[in-house]
């Protein structure tokens, strides 16, 4: 066991936890009994207790069994961030099913796979993408769609400024299958008996990597639990007292974990927001007296450009953290000017349901991906021979612990490379690319996996080639990043146009092509026509040294 870190480990907390014996909808059950008329959420000034939450998921899980949901089934959860989100994932669970959180960003050739590889019969989604999953309706095994307004659940009287797809009324619902939120929720169903404990499946977050199609991260209820009584425990925040801020997506396994699934197990309060902006988020802390916030350091760093951010009271703030990019030095010291706060950064995957590693909040590192956490014994190996690295050697960071996967949905030789064995444990195989030093801290250098950090947004350049083979006008194409002064990084793809289409068609209108057949955040911000694609002597496309040479250059022209 990896013990070097036990020496900057936080004072007062045991280097293990038990786990709970229970489903993930337990910790709601319990709070629910505990502090029914607490509130569980506030949603742009509207508040809403842990006895009308658990009211609503039971009545939500009623209505999805009545739907034919049995155990073990995949129910689709497509919305932004929203009260509907919560209660929809939590019924899914007392449903005996398996949540399955999409990025409410994918278009319809992209929510083709989801449903094909699920075989989900029910989709649970938001007005403003229904557009999306409604031509699908009747492919694979899709029958019904709940369809729901976020704006059903704002208050009146609020003064925040509302995103447009907030302050929109709903809409009327024509299409054969579809089922307005309100009355799903006001059917009438009750479930029946809860048949799902710690080992069996919850969620399913997706990832992807070198083969281009996302891939189902199969999570246990007790996986989830894990990094959601981690966080709890290693953060300070006020435990049951505290106020999380939710600024991260919940499909995005660390907004889902610590904003979502830490706080219902606390029984504590979240402050939510579907779409982020820096004014209401710190008008928000300033009036909730917000204790909590996990965010990317994009968000951060937009927060305290805010000129006017000094006039807010962020006084109530006791923990601010996250990743999804190198936090710069001179944002972290104006945060903690501001706040008296470090930036504590962590480092987590879909497949380990958020952290495996978290920076100590009384000795953390900058630009560090932290320590492993309770029970998580991490290494670094060798890429090709596993051989262990030592102190400052770099290689593949391999972790173990509660809050691994169970495997890819569907795909045993993926599940296969995904893990290796050593001392007798199975080792899951990060596929970034890192080092630990004297004192235990890990850091990441570079990445085994082709993968595109925008923002914190994850983009896999073999799925989004697969999505551009679908235009006529493409006859090859390769995914790189290329450097960009907000997001860090970005997409760029180098196209080989068909020779029938060279000259009738532009890279703009290629990126508008892309606009529509993929999320925002996977789309080429630039297109590069190119008459052949640099290979291997085996035929590879040299995808690594067409990436170095972007970067060369940037650096050069810098």
């Amino acid at each position: 066991m990896f013990d070097r870190h036990f020496a900057v480990w936080p004072e007062g907390l045991p280097h293990q936890l038990k786990l709970p014996e229970t489903s993930l909808y337990s910790n709601l059950e319990i709070s629910a009994l505990r502090y029914p008329d607490e509130n569980a959420i506030i949603y742009y000034d509207a508040p809403i207790t842990y006895r009308e939450l658990k009211q609503q998921v039971d009545a939500l899980a009623g209505e999805l069994q009545h739907l034919g949901v049995e155990k073990g089934d995949r129910v689709m959860l497509f919305m932004q961030n929203a009260p509907q989100f919560i209660i929809g994932y939590y019924a899914i669970l007392r449903a005996n099913a398996i949540v399955v959180p999409i990025n409410p960003m994918n278009r319809s050739a992209e929510l083709e796979h989801y449903l094909q590889d699920t075989q989900a019969s029910v989709c649970i989604c938001s007005q403003e993408v229904f557009p999306h999953i409604e031509p699908l309706i009747g492919h694979e095994r899709l029958r019904h769609v709940i369809v729901a307004a976020y704006s059903d659940y704002i208050h009146p009287q609020t003064d925040l400024e509302l995103p447009a797809e907030v302050a929109a009324p709903a809409q009327p619902l024509t299409t054969a299958g579809t089922i307005a939120w309100g009355d799903a929720l006001g059917a009438g169903h009750q479930p029946g008996e809860l048949l799902v404990g710690p080992d069996d499946l919850a969620v399913f977050p997706y990832s992807s990597g070198t083969t281009g199609a996302p891939k189902g991260c199969m999570h246990t209820h007790r996986s989830v639990m894990a990094t959601c009584v981690h966080g709890a425990a290693w953060r300070s925040g006020g435990g049951r007292e505290g106020v999380t801020l939710s600024t991260l997506p919940y499909f995005h396994v660390t907004g889902m974990q610590g904003a979502m699934n830490g706080p219902i197990f606390l029984g504590s309060c979240i402050v939510l927001m579907t779409r982020w902006d820096r004014r209401t988020a710190a008008k928000l802390i300033e009036r909730y007296r917000v204790t909590s916030w996990t965010n990317i350091v994009t968000m951060a760093i937009d927060l305290l450009s805010d000129p006017d951010v000094e006039s807010f009271d962020l006084s109530s703030l006791e923990n601010i953290g996250g990743g999804g990019a190198a936090m710069p030095e001179a944002v972290s010291d104006k945060l903690f000017k501001l706040t008296g706060l470090r930036y504590i950064e962590g480092y987590g995957l879909s497949e380990t349901i958020a952290a495996t590693h978290i920076n100590p909040s009384e000795k953390p590192k900058k630009q560090c991906l932290g320590i492993p956490v309770f029970d998580v014994d991490s290494r670094v190996i060798d890429v090709d021979t596993g051989k262990e690295m030592g102190v400052g050697e770099v290689g593949e960071i391999i972790s173990r612990g509660p809050q691994i996967f169970q495997g890819y949905w569907n795909r045993p030789l993926e599940t296969q490379k995904a893990f290796i064995e050593i001392d007798g444990e199975r080792f899951f195989r990060t596929g970034d690319m890192g080092y630990y030093d004297e004192e235990g801290y890990f850091f990441i250098v570079d990445r085994v996996k082709r993968m595109i950090n925008a923002s914190g947004f994850k983009v896999w350049p073999a799925e989004v080639e697969s999505l551009m083979y679908r235009h006529p006008a493409i006859q090859e194409s390769c995914v790189i990043s290329a450097p960009h002064e907000r997001r860090g990084e970005t997409v760029k793809a180098c196209v080989v146009l068909a020779a029938d289409h060279k000259g009738k068609v532009s890279e703009d209108e290629i990126i508008a092509w892309c606009k529509e057949q993929m999320a925002a955040y996977k789309v080429p911000q630039i297109v590069e026509f190119r008459d052949e694609l640099p290979r291997s002597p085996t035929g590879k496309v040299m995808w690594r040294a067409m990436q170095e040479e972007e970067w060369a250059d940037q650096k050069k022209e810098a």
